[in-house]
């Protein structure tokens, strides 16, 4: 497993003390991706999946399963970006197996730990984007 770079490190499931500590990507339709991440305690929490789709630069389908999942299935996740008047808007829609599935992952902390982390990507990209000009 590769180290991450310095800015993923820096936004990507960052929260409450965890920390992405590995990450493999093979970004081509059928290529696998897998992310671990770690608290200060030294637990893991790894999750991977298998790219279906790939229309660079706007949209990106991917599969997605837990190591140790909270909930059923995989999940399959569209990632679109929108460029309008030199502003890119990203939305990803996530569907799970089951109504189930997702309604389990909506009680979990994973909606909160997903706004952090984008929060996060934007004073990443803001601050790449200073040092650029």
């Amino acid at each position: 497993m590769r180290t991450p770079t310095r800015a993923a490190q820096r936004w990507l499931g960052v929260h409450n003390g965890w920390i992405l500590a590995g990450c493999d990507i093979d970004l081509r339709v059928g290529g696998r991706y897998r992310y671990v991440w770690r608290n200060p305690q030294g637990t893991e929490m790894g999750m991977g999946g298998v790219y279906r789709e790939i229309m660079a630069p706007e949209r990106l389908v991917a599969t997605e399963k837990f190591d140790e999942s909270w909930y059923p299935g995989e999940a399959v996740d569209t990632t679109v970006l929108v460029e309008r008047e030199g502003r890119t808007t990203l939305t990803i829609t996530v569907r799970y197996e089951s109504k189930e599935a997702r309604d389990g992952v909506l009680r979990s902390p994973m909606k909160e730990g997903m706004e952090v982390g984008y929060n996060k990507l934007a004073e990443v990209l803001a601050s790449s984007a200073k040092q650029g000009a």
